[in-house]
């Protein structure tokens, strides 16, 4: 298994690492997390590999967040975020920030595939 990691922005390093590993890998599937979380991010993910998908033939499928970060909070904004409840996602206040940590699971099958692929914006108007 190969790790990568980046601090740069997903508008920065996004297709760079996608374009490196479509040259490494023959891929025929890949999956994102369509939220909850930078809207920005998953907007420009979910663009990036919807052009993937009809340039190279390359299938995308979505799973939420918590399903890489073991079900903790997931920053929203300001003092809130999202954390899911009952199969439900809300927003919930924290006072102290959560950490957050992402990480692929040992394996695919404990990925939740949604039946949509499409983003996922929770976040109530302002």
């Amino acid at each position: 298994m190969k790790e990568i990691k980046s601090e740069e922005k997903t508008s920065e390093i996004l297709l760079k690492i996608l374009m490196e590993i479509i040259e490494e890998y023959p891929l025929s599937r890949l999956i994102y997390t369509s939220g909850p979380g930078s809207y920005m991010a998953i907007k420009l993910t979910y663009i990036t590999l919807r052009s993937l998908e009809i340039l190279k033939e390359i299938k995308f499928e979505a799973c939420d967040a918590f399903s890489l970060n073991q079900k903790n909070p997931i920053k929203a904004m300001g003092k809130l975020y999202f954390i899911k409840e009952n199969n439900t996602i809300i927003t919930k206040k924290f006072d102290e920030a959560v950490e957050q940590r992402f990480k692929l699971p040992s394996m695919l099958s404990e990925v939740a595939i949604l039946n949509d692929n499409k983003p996922m914006y929770i976040l109530p108007a302002v």
